[in-house]
């Protein structure tokens, strides 16, 4: 035997009202926030066990040259947090997704992350972003 649900249409017509002024709002912010295409920033924080941060601030600093020869890269900095020694931030700039797609192939790239996956103190948080237009 199904459960018997009771519901009033009223109910119903209020949630239907809040759904569809929901999809009115992300049709409204779409346009604002998903305008690919354009170039994409990355951002990454890199924050890493004390005992392996000067072998870190050398692999990231081996990264960000060989990074820079790769097409379609515009900028690569390495900075390093004041007063802890053992967290960086990553700043890149990719004159298109598919350029960044392409760089993550990269043989490189690859090595990079699996030597400093070892060495995380947190997750690896990076973030893809988009150029407002």
């Amino acid at each position: 035997m199904l459960p018997h649900f009771q519901c009033s249409s009223r109910r119903i017509a209020v949630s239907a009202d809040v759904f569809l002024i929901g999809l009115r709002f992300a049709a409204f912010l779409t346009p604002m926030f998903a305008q690919g295409g354009g170039r994409l920033h990355v951002i990454a924080h890199v924050d890493v066990l004390p005992t392996h941060a000067k072998e870190t601030a050398a692999l990231l600093q081996e990264y960000a040259a060989d990074s820079r020869k790769d097409a379609g890269a515009q900028r690569i900095d390495v900075l390093i947090e004041s007063g802890r020694a053992n967290h960086f931030t990553l700043i890149e700039v990719w004159e298109s997704r598919a350029a960044y797609d392409a760089h993550i192939n990269k043989d490189h790239t690859r090595a990079y992350r699996e030597k400093l996956h070892a060495w995380l103190g947190s997750p690896y948080d990076e973030r893809l972003n988009e150029e407002v237009k």
